[in-house]
């Protein structure tokens, strides 16, 4: 018990009692901050969770921790579900078809290719076995009709496929067809009398006469209309039997100067291409060996009559 004094009624002092415990009690509540429900039970008892709060200080201030993430590896998240690099499958450009055949290869195999076409009639002409600008067209028009991809530059594994399937193997015969019958010429009354290469551009002929006879005919190929072959009444003034072109760099075997650089020789790609190409103004001859044996016939001053 304890005692005190208070004021009563009229001023005077008496002596107040309070019992000692009843005080402390008091003193705590002021001293720790108690605020009812907040840290005890309902009927005043200290609750567990306000044992919690007061617990020692060193646990208290150690509960910071345990509100950062559990492991490094949480926060390291993206790195654990972004894929590797090497489970990206690598990006590839679709490999391009192997090419059997291509423009500008010269081969029997391409010769067989012209046959071929020719049998379902898309290559109008002789075979040469030259892959030229006819041949492409021809190989373009056929995969088109068929739904087959690529431009007739090339012959894949799928269109020699195809045309094989549509087609029989060529005979000698479709693949060295016999040279279609020359038309009826009618020579130039130049080409009449002494030695001369008469020229026709009608029939795209060259015939060396003598005296009036023909001894040898073959075909010709003339210049563009860019680089046209000069027409008229004209003598050899020069041979060359392994001439290169100073020009245009090209080769012109058994070459026969007529008219500046104009000359009848014998053209490689003539044999190769023929009548889909032009000379620059040459008269070209795509018979080798007939050329060849012209070559050491003609002589410097002999006529040339080059006419329609």
């Amino acid at each position: 018990m304890s005692t005190g004094t208070d004021r009563g009624r009229g001023g005077r002092r008496r002596r107040v009692t309070v019992p000692v415990a009843a005080a402390g009690a008091a003193i705590a509540a002021l001293l720790l901050g108690a605020c009812g429900p907040d840290g005890s039970d309902a009927d005043g008892k200290p609750s567990a969770t306000a044992t919690t709060s007061q617990a020692d200080p060193a646990t208290t201030t150690a509960a910071p921790a345990t509100t950062e993430p559990a492991t490094p590896a949480t926060t390291a998240a993206p790195t654990t579900t972004a894929p590797k690099p090497s489970d990206t499958p690598a990006t590839k450009a679709p490999a391009t078809p192997a090419a059997l055949m291509a423009s500008g290869q010269t081969s029997a195999k391409v010769r067989e290719l012209q046959a071929r076409l020719g049998q379902l009639h898309f290559f109008s002409r002789n075979p040469t076995g030259y892959y030229g600008t006819v041949t492409e067209h021809a190989v373009s028009d056929f995969q088109e009709r068929h739904g087959l991809s690529g431009s007739g530059s090339s012959v894949t594994t799928a269109t020699w496929s195809k045309l094989t399937s549509l087609t029989h193997t060529p005979t000698h015969k479709e693949l060295y067809p016999p040279a279609p019958a020359k038309p009826a010429q009618k020579l130039d009354a130049r080409c009449m009398t002494g030695r001369a290469l008469c020229v026709s551009k009608t029939t795209r002929t060259l015939s060396w006469v003598v005296d009036g006879k023909v001894q040898a005919t073959m075909d010709v190929r003339f210049g563009s209309q860019y680089t046209p072959t000069r027409e008229g009444l004209f003598h050899v003034n020069s041979k060359s039997r392994d001439h290169v072109s100073t020009i245009y760099h090209t080769s012109m075997p058994y070459a026969m100067f007529f008219s500046g650089g104009q000359a009848v020789h014998y053209s490689s790609d003539f044999a190769a291409r023929g009548y889909a190409g032009a000379s620059h103004g040459c008269v070209n001859v795509r018979d080798k060996a007939a050329i060849a044996k012209l070559f050491d016939e003609v002589e410097i001053g002999d006529k040339v009559v080059v006419y329609w």
